[in-house]
């Protein structure tokens, strides 16, 4: 039995100074350039598709077939996800284009994962993959209309994404201020600028300014008149 025990001991302990040597000779090529083998990429795989099943299976899907739902989120897709993913009709640009592991076809994804592991990873993102958590910027509020548009994404050819983001802005989806209210404050801005002067010697004068001040100042010039008329 002692026997037994030392030579688990002493395994475990070639093992463990086989791994900390193999970390620290620089023999590992960590570039971006070139990918796991094969053994690294299912080990991999199979931790990150486990981890995430895991995890979402308590996350409390809502009612995602609302078509309004998914027109809320493709805006935020737009501009959150195809730098990196792509999207239909559309390659990922250079940052995605650089990514190891490369991130993947959302269209796949989304065939493949339920809603509840798309929203898991959305939020929370994947260490060491370049998929951030956007949960740390977004509430499950902003998440899930773009979890709703993701799961149209099978079915989507590049036409019918660039009409979903056209009936997303002629909806007004994802507007950050009103266009009337826009308006308005270009036009404050504007009326509080339109009233001041430069002059030649590089001095401004706010003529806006000066009306005002004259307006303050003639019910007390009124009043100081009425009070003389009443003497005389």
């Amino acid at each position: 039995m002692k026997n037994v025990l030392l030579t688990v001991v002493t395994v475990t302990l070639i093992i463990v100074l086989g791994i900390t040597g193999f970390a620290y000779s620089g023999i590992y090529d960590v570039s971006a350039n070139n990918g796991h083998s094969s053994v690294v990429s299912w080990f991999l795989s199979a931790t990150r598709h486990e981890s995430i099943a895991r995890r979402a299976k308590d996350v409390e899907v809502p009612d995602l077939t609302d078509e309004s739902l998914a027109l809320a989120g493709i805006n935020d897709f737009n501009s959150m996800c195809i730098g990196c993913h792509g999207a239909p009709g559309i390659g990922p640009e250079a940052i995605g284009q650089g990514l190891n592991p490369p991130a993947p076809d959302l269209a796949d994804e989304a065939a493949e994962m339920s809603a509840a592991e798309l929203f898991w990873v959305t939020k929370n993102g994947i260490m060491m993959t370049g998929m951030p958590a956007w949960g740390a910027t977004h509430g499950d509020d902003a998440i899930w209309p773009v979890v709703a548009f993701m799961t149209k994404l099978p079915d989507l050819d590049a036409d019918g994404y660039q009409q979903m983001l056209t009936a997303a802005a002629g909806q007004g989806h994802h507007a950050e201020e009103a266009p009337g209210a826009a308006h308005s404050h270009e036009e404050s801005e504007a009326s509080a600028t339109s009233d001041i002067h430069v002059h030649d010697d590089g001095t401004e004068h706010d003529h806006g300014a000066a009306a005002k001040a004259a307006e303050e100042e003639a019910p007390a010039a009124d009043d100081h008149s009425t009070h003389q008329h009443n003497e005389d």
